[in-house]
């Protein structure tokens, strides 16, 4: 091999670790610093509203209330940053999940703003402004750590600068981007909640599985401004219809795993795909996709049931959290008006379907001999 080509696979390998650190643990952070505040104030509200105990609503508002410093925080620690850099993400990220747009008939009437004038619409960048304006901050804020006698003072001061500055650059970019990916979503459900419910089932399953922050995306795109969006577009039905259907491939990917696996994981993998993620059969994936085929099918089935038989609904960050902890279904559960009719769409398209629907997929796949026992073994501590 040529010392060129040498030079060009050192570079390649760079930019693969650059990738990797960005995309991959940067967001898995990102996720743990959102699981740990906006979900665990939805999971919380939500016992609040149905216990009428007032103390798990005023914790749920500090919890919400936290989510940009934690995933500021989340960010910088994976990404192996130095401490003033990780306590000063904190700042960047409630600056870059606050800033936002305001936005006039889909038009920009205000940038890098944290409210709505009165006949505006505010659309905040949430989390993924905070992940871009903390992955810059750090970037920026590194190059200065620990080069001056006064790092205490410089570090910090940097950091914060620096996400605020792309914070203030990117964000209103992004609540626009994401305005028009809601306004999308929301009207070609209404029109089409078939074909938008397998679309929405299968996309948001897959990105759940692969080692990205579906519950984040969800965050974005069903967020509270996106719904108002679509109230004043006149297709709030479809967005919640499509919120629903994002559940339902969540579940299908998290339930399915856990049932096509349970001959390799038991027990163990049942509860820890089940309640936890699907995430854990991505390296076995990697090695052999086409054991992804069974959940992705029961995604494709169960969405449409969704959106077009029970019609169940969800917005927010639950949408995109499926069973992990219960987050889904508790979603549906708040967003859905109550009935004998909704209680039994929740089990059969949450649990019932999922488990059913991969297991028979699974085991056409099986008999074809193109799954064998042990491709889904996980090593489980």
């Amino acid at each position: 091999m040529s010392e060129k080509a040498l030079v060009k696979k050192t570079f390649g390998e760079k930019v693969k670790a650059l990738l990797k650190l960005v995309f991959l643990d940067a967001m898995s952070g990102m996720a743990l610093g959102l699981f740990s505040t906006l979900l665990m104030g939805t999971i919380l509200s939500t016992i609040g509203k149905y216990t009428g105990l007032e103390i798990f609503n005023t914790v749920a508002s500090f919890a919400s209330g936290a989510t940009g410093m934690a995933i500021g925080v989340a960010i910088a620690y994976a990404l192996k940053m130095p401490p003033l850099i990780i306590y000063a993400s904190a700042v960047v990220g409630s600056i870059g999940n606050a800033l936002g747009a305001a936005l006039t008939d889909g038009s920009i009437a205000g940038w890098a703003v944290t409210a709505k004038g009165e006949a505006d619409i505010f659309y905040s960048a949430g989390p993924a402004g905070a992940f871009f304006a903390v992955v810059i901050a750090c970037a920026i804020g590194s190059l200065v750590s620990k080069k001056t006698p006064v790092d205490i003072l410089v570090t910090p001061v940097v950091t914060i600068f620096a996400g605020f500055a792309a914070a203030w650059l990117l964000c209103p970019a992004v609540s626009y981007v994401m305005y028009y990916l809601g306004v999308f979503i929301a009207a070609a459900t209404t029109f089409q909640p078939f074909f938008m419910g397998i679309i929405v089932s299968v996309v948001v399953g897959i990105i759940l599985t692969l080692p990205i922050s579906s519950a984040a995306i969800c965050a974005m795109i069903f967020s509270a401004s996106a719904l108002e969006a679509a109230t004043a577009n006149g297709t709030a039905e479809g967005f919640l219809l499509a919120g629903g259907a994002a559940v339902a491939g969540c579940c299908a990917q998290m339930v399915g795993f856990a049932v096509i696996s349970f001959r390799e994981n038991k027990w163990g993998g049942l509860v820890s795909q089940g309640l936890g993620t699907s995430m854990l059969q991505m390296g076995n994936i990697i090695k052999k996709p086409i054991i992804w085929l069974a959940p992705t099918l029961a995604a494709a089935v169960t969405g449409p049931i969704s959106t077009m038989i029970f019609k169940l609904k969800c917005s927010g960050v639950a949408a995109g959290m499926g069973t992990c902890g219960l987050v889904g279904p508790i979603g549906v559960i708040d967003g859905t008006e109550h009935s004998a009719f909704m209680w039994i769409g929740l089990v059969l398209v949450c649990f019932v379907l999922p488990a059913v629907l991969s297991f028979v997929f699974n085991e056409i796949l099986r008999k074809l001999g193109w799954v064998k026992t042990g491709d889904m073994k996980l090593t489980l501590n």
